[in-house]
């Protein structure tokens, strides 16, 4: 059990409460062009920027515990980040380590993996395909087949989730092609080693949340039973679907591999294993549950092979165990900001849609479901439009805005914290007017609350946790928009490499600290920061606050 937090004896906090806002997506921009935070009806943001206390957040790279800073950040271990108020090597880091180090080929769970298929079934890779290093990364998937053929594995199996989110939106040729040409040099010695089946992420297998099982579902026909349309090889599947449909990769239907156009290569049979190689958790948790679950009732798993062997790259969730079975352990973050507030018996509410609501709950609270104190602490989900987003670019800002602005004018909570998507999910369509809309309604919500946390006092942290939607346009090394066949700006789906601003919103001040903010931080120091303005003193090892006070 925690020790409760200490008093700040130079602040003793505010009568209303610490509100952070998390701007999803909104980071400040390297290019005036293709850069939607700044180029949309957002007068409000704008005008907080200029007038009030701010300062530029590190949000990617080794700021947020990835390898390196060409990574850009994401939602999760930016939430990670700010939520624990330390660095701790994430996902990316670990699984690159962990194949390296050959530590993953020691452990009890490729041990198991190996003996069960050297009894004769296929070894099946299902995961995101490409080098984007959110989810996965095509390096640790090659890592793995490199280990299984060392190891004797005869016949295995890859599914693709094209990408073209955290990659070019066009781009999955770019890793087919040369894979096809990697398993073809494999495959010299007498290996059967093949592409199987795969589909755009945002239609099959990737849900999160429980947003939209139907997408399992989809995934579940595609790689287990290989139902759907056949293709000669992915290549073809890729170009003749782009064609017809005029989608980006994330949005591609789902397509197998069969040779005569009867029967699949690559179904998941009885005896083999299965390893879903992203290592980050909120789209990997349905298709594990889907996999282990023997009384799972999400839709009907027809056909269900038996004794199929399934691993995930990580466990995913801690408190549920999900998956069963893993191959690298994930990163033990303890002491989060949300467990030191309970201790403190700190009242809390984190609200968002259902898009984001893990990020200020699950991984907020350092990839831990539940609460720490149920007296204490209240978490409101509110379901999330299950659209294109680019249809419903104002997403459920409004009504996350209705519940939080209530609850800081009713004096409920103490601390709250919430996420507005906006930034982020409408910022992956890479359709620039939706962006736009999903700015201008995101300002119109800032204003709102700005303006009960002064009608009660309190104080309003704005920040994000990584950008995205201040760079919709791929710009070449000197700067110049990159343009597609039609001579348009060439899109961008993936986050941005760009700082996020954080601004301090305090109209009670009364000269307790600077009101020039620390600088060179990360958004680690988010969780410091709230503390402080909670009036208590930040644990010593937590990154150093924006405020220093006098």
């Amino acid at each position: 059990m925690l020790e409760p937090l200490v008093k700040n004896p130079k602040f003793q906090g505010r009568r209303g409460p610490v509100v952070l806002v998390i701007m999803d997506g909104v980071g400040i921009g390297k290019y005036k062009e293709g850069d939607a935070v700044l180029d949309s009806n957002t007068p409000f943001l704008h005008s907080m920027m200029k007038n009030l206390p701010m300062t530029l957040l590190k949000a990617h790279g080794t700021a947020v515990g990835l390898p390196s800073d060409a990574d850009m950040g994401n939602s999760e271990v930016g939430h990670n980040a700010m939520g624990c108020g330390r660095v701790f090597a994430q996902g990316a880091m670990l699984v690159s380590n962990a194949i390296k180090s050959g530590k993953m080929f020691q452990g009890e769970t490729w041990k198991e993996l190996m003996e069960h298929v050297k009894k004769g079934g296929t070894l099946h890779f299902i995961g995101l395909f490409s080098d984007g290093n959110v989810h996965s990364h095509i390096d640790h998937l090659k890592g793995m087949i490199e280990e299984a053929k060392a190891e004797g594995v005869k016949t295995i199996r890859i599914h693709t989730l094209l990408d073209g989110r955290d990659v070019p939106e066009t781009s999955a040729l770019d890793y087919i092609d040369p894979f096809e040409q990697y398993l073809a040099e494999l495959n010299k010695d007498g290996r059967d080693y093949r592409i199987a089946s795969g589909g755009g992420r945002m239609v099959i297998t990737m849900d999160r949340y429980g947003a939209n099982w139907d997408m399992v579902r989809k995934g579940w026909e595609t790689h287990v039973a290989g139902k759907g349309r056949y293709f000669k090889n992915a290549h073809d599947a890729v170009v003749t679907l782009r064609e017809e449909t005029k989608a980006i990769d994330q949005d591609l239907p789902p397509f197998v591999i069969s040779d005569d156009g009867v029967n699949p290569v690559g179904p998941v049979k009885d005896g083999d294993a299965v390893v879903f190689f992203n290592f980050r958790g909120d789209r990997a948790i349905e298709i594990s549950q889907a996999f282990d679950n023997k009384d799972f009732t999400k839709f009907k798993r027809d056909p269900m092979p038996s004794n199929v062997f399934y691993a995930g790259m990580m466990e995913y969730d801690g408190d549920l165990h999900i998956p069963h079975k893993y191959l690298v352990n994930p990163p033990e973050i303890d002491r989060t900001l949300g467990e030191y507030l309970a201790a403190t018996h700190v009242t809390q509410l984190a609200i968002s849609e259902t898009q984001k609501f893990g990020h200020v709950t699950y991984f907020f609270n350092g990839n831990r479901s539940g609460m720490f104190d149920e007296k204490t602490e209240k978490y409101v989900e509110i379901p999330s439009d299950v659209v294109p987003f680019e249809q419903r670019p104002w997403m459920q800002c409004a009504l996350i805005t209705d519940q939080v602005c209530k609850a800081i004018e009713n004096n409920e909570f103490q601390f709250i914290r919430l996420n507005f998507p906006n930034g982020d999910m409408v910022g992956h369509t890479g359709v620039y007017q939706a962006v736009q809309t999903s700015m201008a309604a995101l300002d119109i919500c800032l204003e709102r609350i700005y303006n009960s946390v002064k009608k009660a006092g309190g104080v309003m942290i704005a920040t994000a946790d990584h950008g995205n939607a201040d760079d919709m346009y791929e710009h070449a090394k000197d700067g110049s928009v990159k343009l597609d066949k039609n001579g348009e700006p060439k899109r961008k789906t993936s986050h941005s490499l760009n700082p996020v601003p954080a601004i301090i919103y305090d109209p009670e001040y009364k000269g307790e600290y600077s009101l020039e903010l620390n600088k060179g931080l990360g958004i680690s120091s988010i969780a410091a920061t709230c503390i402080n303005f909670l009036g208590y003193e930040a644990p010593a090892d937590y990154d150093k606050s924006l405020i220093q006070f006098k």
